[in-house]
């Protein structure tokens, strides 16, 4: 089997840098010589169920609500941010907080706030029931719309006569944005524009269509509550191939890749590379 893998599969600067905060906060911890305090995530720090087992399993609490959080905790702000009321609510509880937000969806959610000081409303492109999405949402200033495509849009008909400010979800299609974008502005003369999509989410979902228009199947690994990752295989069965989104290679069936000579590997800004590797190297031993 020949497998073409991308290489921006895997995980991506917000995601590593989330990690990353979440890792030091738990060898500051144990240098004392034993656990002084509970090391915390409010929400899932990233969308990978390999990942959250893992450091469940070293002690780290997944805190469901605000109230969770006490006096004396440590606790992550998860990579795709959370809402403003949630954040001051996690500071007045004593705990010592640490922002993991991801620097993308930091600078989107400041940018919606400045644009929207002055009483524009904001329509914004995305999932509404994803966390990044309601964590935006918090920031905007007036009233808000929110959809997931354009034909959504259009039964929202914005008022002509208000000022808008666009924006969408970092990890959202740029290409459709593009069509969002091009259809507001023949048709709201009081309308800014945010660049709020994340360069490499566009790179992966270029690269990703490059390959899936070269090979007879795609397999896409990755979260499958991850929302950069379902889109991935979305833009992969566009191309007209058959397309597998599995978290892991325990997922594939060797029935599903008979008579399939070439097929596409890549995977979502939250998956880590042993379960790419992985999935690889399954792929490879087909006949």
């Amino acid at each position: 089997m020949e497998v073409k893998r991308a290489g921006t599969a895997g995980f991506c600067m917000g995601v590593s840098l989330a990690l990353h905060k979440l890792e030091m906060a738990i060898e500051a911890n144990g240098s004392g010589g034993s656990a002084l305090r509970r090391i915390c995530t409010y929400g899932p720090i990233i969308h990978n169920p390999q990942v959250l087992a893992s450091y469940e399993a070293r002690g780290v609490v997944c805190l469901k609500s605000v109230d969770g959080a006490r006096a004396g905790d440590t606790v992550l702000i998860r990579a795709h941010g959370v809402p403003m009321q949630a954040e001051a609510t996690l500071r007045e509880s004593g705990a010592e907080i640490i922002d993991a937000t991801c620097p993308r969806v930091k600078k989107a959610q400041l940018a919606i706030a400045n644009s929207t000081a002055s009483g524009s409303s904001l329509l914004l492109f995305g999932d509404a029931d994803h966390p990044e999405v309601r964590g935006l949402l918090s920031y905007a200033r007036g009233k808000s719309l929110v959809f997931a495509s354009l034909e959504e849009l259009t039964v929202l008909n914005p008022a002509p006569s208000e000022p808008w400010v666009l924006a969408s979800q970092t990890t959202q299609d740029a290409s459709e944005f593009a069509r969002i974008r091009e259809y507001l502005e023949g048709r709201l003369p009081r309308l800014e524009v945010l660049a709020t999509i994340c360069d490499a989410t566009g790179e992966r979902q270029e690269e990703a269509r490059s390959i899936a228009s070269g090979v007879e199947a795609m397999v896409i690994v990755g979260g499958h509550q991850s929302g950069n990752t379902k889109r991935l295989a979305a833009l992969s069965a566009e191309c007209g191939i058959a397309t597998y989104h599995v978290e892991s290679a325990s997922e594939l069936r060797a029935v599903d890749f008979r008579n399939v000579r070439s097929v596409g590997l890549t995977a979502g800004a939250s998956t880590p590379k042993n379960l790419i590797d992985e999935a690889e190297e399954w792929l490879k031993r087909l006949p």
